[in-house]
């Protein structure tokens, strides 16, 4: 199947769907253990991973069944996230003692926090419906 039909169950959509996924449960499982363990630490950085987390969790949702605006709109907040939170931690190193998923652009994922937004929109608006 072609991207143009719009599957998740094969092809890209699947990759997209497993890379979100894994994100999803990243951000959420990583965020959890700082809240819990070490919350006063760093309190903006681990509940701006818990909403990263929460994010993923939608957008993979959305895509994985097929409830298109639910995922553009997932995809558009992480796409201001990455954006604010990004900005943000560059200008201002001092609010986050510790890394968010989408601090520096997503520098310790690879930047795959930056991209994958665009990603995501590319492939939710370049399908038919």
């Amino acid at each position: 199947m072609s991207r143009e039909d719009g599957s998740t169950s094969t092809g890209f959509g699947r990759v997209l769907v497993f890379v979100y996924g894994i994100f999803a449960v990243a951000a959420t499982a990583r965020s959890a253990v700082q809240l819990t363990t070490k919350a006063s630490e760093a309190p903006l950085a681990y509940a701006l991973s818990a909403l990263a987390g929460v994010v993923y969790c939608v957008a993979t949702y959305g895509m994985a069944t097929d409830r298109r605006r639910l995922a553009l709109a997932a995809v558009l907040i992480e796409l201001v996230g990455v954006i604010t939170v990004g900005t943000w931690s560059l200008l201002d190193p001092g609010a986050f003692p510790d890394q968010t998923v989408w601090s520096d652009f997503g520098q310790g994922y690879g930047f795959v926090p930056a991209v994958l937004p665009f990603v995501g929109l590319w492939w939710l608006l370049g399908r038919r419906r």
